[in-house]
């Protein structure tokens, strides 16, 4: 396979970062939202991607990194169990791609296309975007995701309000690789903006060494924490099938047959479990690394290895993990309120592109119910204590998703769809 790729080494390091700066703004906004360490999201990244690239046998051109998926329930699941314990729960997510992968070995795709069809997907990922949209929407104006003011409204809408017209810009009108860092690009203008202001603390990046260590965390196993985080795990299951197969498009290659899907989503879910061991975000598929692959026409998967490196070598520096850290919460919100409504987009795109009829009382009932469980806060549990157990929001969604879709009679229309026809 690899014999096929004779670039120079020069050129090969070069495309490697460059695909790091591509997934660099993904990357390092999720743990910034969710209070991770953004060091160690890097560090995972690059480790979870050399992993996938082990296990693939370096076949499949694509990087992992932080998945945004995740950022609710690790808000919540922070808040209740514990970080610790959170990253239990991650690790715990990546045994369910593990078994997915080990369900698709034995079972085929069609397993796949049964459980988690596109009646499922799509309002699960609607939920997922439109959840977050009261985060988005706070930081945006200076506060917590709670809705605790940090940053006077004014300012912050001075500061929020440039980094997303600026992101929304270079998406619209970029030209060849710039209109692959939109998410970079808002973060500059943003971070400008606030430092103008004077609320950008700049005594923790000069106080900050050059070289540290990560602030690793070992996890902690809490059933109830791991029964809060795994059910999400489905959603990123598919967009990791989804990835799989985009890049496949772009490569002219059928990476579910060779090296097969069982063995991507082992390698996702081992990536997974690697960053929960660590400390950082559960980790997918990056669809900017699949379009800068399509651009650069460069399929050569060796660049995802440079990304990596160069990737785990920057969780190292600690004044740039200080500088990550110093960025207001009014940058962020800017750029989330057009990243969570994209991710919203994606899951009403599903519906259309699969012409789910929702005339259909069948897909009505999995649709709706699902979508006000998801956006709602329904509750399914014990209680609302700390120490009450219970599924809400994108956990229970899913579940309850997948349950309809299962009970509810037609469950097997997946089987009409043509065989050339992925689901996903």
């Amino acid at each position: 396979m690899q014999d096929e790729f004779n670039d120079p080494l020069w050129r090969t390091v070069l495309s490697g970062a460059q695909m790091l700066f591509v997934a660099f703004g993904a990357l390092v906004l999720m743990p910034l939202i969710t209070g991770l360490d953004p060091n160690v999201a890097l560090f995972t990244a690059g480790l979870g991607t050399i992993l996938f690239q082990i296990v693939t046998g370096r076949q499949v051109p694509v990087f992992l990194a932080s998945s945004f998926a995740f950022i609710t329930p690790i808000i919540l699941a922070k808040g209740q169990f514990g970080l610790a314990a959170t990253m239990g729960g991650v690790m715990a997510a990546g045994f369910v791609y593990t078994f997915l992968g080990l369900a698709v070995k034995i079972k085929g795709t069609g397993f796949i296309d049964r459980l988690l069809p596109p009646v499922v997907i799509g309002p699960v990922i609607i939920s997922i975007g439109l959840a977050m949209a009261p985060i988005a929407a706070n930081m945006a104006m200076g506060k917590s995701g709670e809705g605790t003011e940090l940053i006077h409204y004014q300012t912050a809408m001075m500061i929020s309000m440039p980094a997303l017209l600026t992101t929304l810009i270079v998406a619209v009108f970029g030209k060849g690789i710039f209109r692959l860092v939109p998410i970079i690009s808002g973060v500059l203008v943003g971070f400008a903006m606030a430092f103008y202001f004077g609320v950008v603390d700049t005594g923790k990046i000069a106080a900050a060494p050059w070289f540290a260590i990560p602030h690793f965390t070992a996890p902690e196993f809490n059933w109830q924490a791991i029964l809060f985080i795994v059910p999400v795990a489905l959603a990123p299951a598919i967009e990791h099938i989804g990835g799989v197969i985009a890049v496949g498009s772009v490569t002219g290659r059928d990476y579910l047959k060779k090296p097969g899907l069982h063995r991507t989503l082992l390698g996702d879910g081992i990536a997974t479990t690697a960053a929960g061991l660590f400390g950082g975000p559960p980790n997918t598929t990056y669809a900017e690394v699949t379009g800068a692959v399509m651009l650069t026409k460069n399929y050569n998967p060796k660049i995802m290895t440079w990304a990596a490196i160069f990737a785990i070598s920057l969780a190292f520096i600690g004044k740039f993990g200080a500088l990550l850290q110093s960025i207001p919460v009014p940058v962020m919100g800017g750029i989330l309120c057009l990243l969570f409504g994209s991710i919203a987009a994606v899951g009403m795109n599903t519906l259309i592109r699969h012409k789910i009829d929702l005339g259909e009382a069948r897909n009505l009932v999995i649709v709706s119910v699902t979508l006000v469980f998801g956006i709602g806060g329904v509750l399914v549990g014990t209680g609302t204590g700390p120490d009450d157990f219970g599924l809400k929001g994108i956990a229970l969604c899913a579940v309850v998703a997948i349950a309809l879709n299962l009970i509810l009679p037609g469950n097997d229309s997946w089987k009409h769809k043509k065989a050339d026809e992925p689901l996903l």
